[in-house]
């Protein structure tokens, strides 16, 4: 982020004085690295707290007033803009509309120092029509993305209907496993009602996070490799520890919440009723 521009953003956005010249100092604040104070004239402080609200402050001048405005003027079909931090995903009804957008947005970035990451952004054939026209071609399956912990990818009900599968990324999951794993090695020692709390909390934020539709067998997945770990680090406890697995299933049964789907499908949750018999979606 470039401060000259975020400063003129902030100052737009802002009328208070002292908030600003607050926020300025944090901007000149620095970085300490190996005791050495080092000043930065681009980009916001790494690691601090006010580094997102800046982040959001500056993409939405340089992208959502600008992105809204080219849906409105420029786009011959539909447009759809989600945003979360610095990720973002744009779903398009005309390819033309998708490839014209991506260029007209490496030369808004640029103008702005900022820039679209080369291995991350891509335009993909996605959705509905993708699978149809695919199939028409004698082509595989629509490509996948990740976005937000999430793997998408065109699937379809039992009935036949399109539907978006959203999946735990095999990544994420990884790496959090391993996390878990190294937990419980430095902690192999502690009362087991301890571990097992803190064990119950970490199943818990996870399927409350990825326990979307369809995707329950990842979440009981990660549930039981959890156990599966936290049984292992209880082998190693002593050479007399050992712990059948009749026993490891009631501390797993009472420890860690059974997988549940936390949200439930869009058109679910974005239904309204009226006081009428219609219902808006």
């Amino acid at each position: 982020m470039d401060h000259g521009w975020l400063e003129r953003f902030i100052e737009h956005r802002i009328g208070d004085e002292r908030v600003r010249r607050h926020l300025q100092k944090g901007l000149k604040a620095g970085v300490l690295e190996d005791g050495v104070r080092i000043r930065q004239d681009e980009g916001s402080p790494q690691g601090a707290s006010i580094s997102p609200l800046l982040a959001n402050v500056y993409l939405h001048y340089v992208f959502d007033l600008w992105a809204q405005q080219w849906r409105e003027r420029q786009a011959q079909g539909d447009v759809v803009i989600v945003r979360f931090a610095d990720d973002l995903v744009v779903g398009f009804e005309h390819r033309a509309d998708a490839e014209r957008f991506m260029g007209e947005l490496r030369e808004r970035f640029a103008k702005f120092n900022l820039e679209l990451h080369p291995e991350k952004t891509r335009l993909i054939e996605f959705g509905r029509h993708a699978v149809e026209t695919r199939e028409k071609r004698g082509e595989g399956k629509p490509e996948t993305f990740n976005f937000l912990g999430f793997t998408h990818s065109c699937d379809e009900t039992r009935r036949g209907d399109f539907i978006v599968l959203r999946q735990t990324r095999k990544d994420r999951m990884q790496a959090k496993l391993k996390e878990v794993k190294e937990w419980l090695t430095e902690r192999l020692h502690e009362p087991v009602p301890l571990v097992g709390q803190h064990l119950g909390q970490v199943v818990r934020g996870h399927v409350t996070y990825f326990g979307v539709p369809r995707n329950g067998p990842a979440l009981m997945l990660f549930r039981k490799v959890v156990g599966w770990l936290w049984w292992r680090a209880l082998q190693r406890r002593s050479q007399t520890a050992y712990v059948n697995w009749e026993r490891m299933s009631r501390l797993v049964a009472r420890h860690l919440p059974a997988v549940r789907i936390a949200h439930p499908y869009p058109e679910q949750r974005l239904a309204v009723t009226t006081r009428g018999k219609s219902r808006m979606r």
